[in-house]
Order: C-alpha cells, then structure tokens, then sequence
C-alpha cells in the first residue's frame, strides 16, 4: 500500500514539474516556432519550371552553376543560423547547415568556386532575386503570399499583364 502511494505521489510530481518546465519556455520565448512551407523562386527570366531535389542540391551545393538555357546561377541564401535557412537546408535540400557550410568553405579556400552570396533577411533574399537575371532563392510561403497581395494592390496594371516579378519552383521527388 505505502509502495502504490509514493508511486502516485511521484508521478504527480513529474507530471506537475514536466509541466512548469513547459510553461517557463513558453513564457521566457524560448519555445520554437514552426516555420511555414519553404518556396523556392528564380527570376522571371529562368525558364525551368520544375527542379528534382537532386538539381536542388547540385545549385545550392555550387555544382551546377549553369541552368538549362546557359545562364549564370546566381545563387542567394540568408545566413547559417537563420531559422529559415534551417529548415530549407534540411526540408528541400536534406542537408545539415552545417555541411552546406563546409562544401562552400571548401570551394572559397581552395578556389575552385564561390559561396552563395548571403543576406540579411527574407525580405532582402525576394529583392535580391527579383533584381538579379537567373538567380534562385527561398522564402516562407507566407511572406510570398503578403508581398503578391502587396504588389496586386499596389500595381493594378502588372496584375492585369499577367507577368510575375518572380516564378516559384515546383521541386519533384
């Protein structure tokens, strides 16, 4: 009987400090919050539509620096510990940061490449993309959502022409 009792008050009590500990993440903002779906974008000169994720990783690994048509890749990414960066690194590309890291330092320092060229934040990686000839990016789907609601109230005129600022890639298998 006295076993069943402190088995009792011992669950209450993991139960009862599982939950505190949940609860101070909560409130101290250390919880994670869940990125949206990742979208990958070109410029609207890029003619491919579709890429496999094995083309993915060969252009964010820099070794297909060319597409389909010959033009330059220009290849933009946000910074390693970006939450974003994060989840588009191991979600489409199913690498670790970390090793798209070591890849780039690899090309830079013995100078048989480039890294990706890095911005500062999502809003400049869709800028930079839209003003750059045959670049690729990512972004949260939702931040693409707000910036063509923004771009079709502000511009009646290029929703009517039915040309896009940027094309979003469908990514196969």
């Amino acid at each position: 009987m006295f076993l069943i009792s402190f088995l009792v008050f011992y669950r209450d009590c993991i139960i009862k400090i599982f939950n505190l500990f949940f609860i101070s993440l909560i409130l101290t903002g250390v919880c994670f919050i869940p990125v949206q779906a990742v979208e990958i974008i070109t410029h609207t000169s890029v003619n491919q539509q579709t890429l496999t994720t094995l083309q993915l990783r060969r252009i964010y690994t820099m070794r297909q620096l060319r597409w389909i048509d010959d033009k330059a890749i220009t290849v933009f990414i946000l910074p390693s510990q970006h939450e974003l960066h994060k989840h588009f690194s191991k979600e489409r590309l199913q690498i670790f940061p970390y090793q798209l890291n070591r890849i780039w330092h690899k090309l830079t320092y013995s100078g048989l490449g480039v890294a990706p060229v890095v911005v500062n934040s999502p809003e400049a990686l869709i800028q930079a993309v839209i003003k750059t000839p045959g670049s690729i990016g990512y972004a949260d789907e939702e931040l693409l959502a707000d910036l063509v609601f923004n771009i079709n109230n502000n511009n009646k005129k290029e929703e009517n022409s039915g040309k896009g600022v940027l094309h979003v890639v469908q990514i196969e298998g």
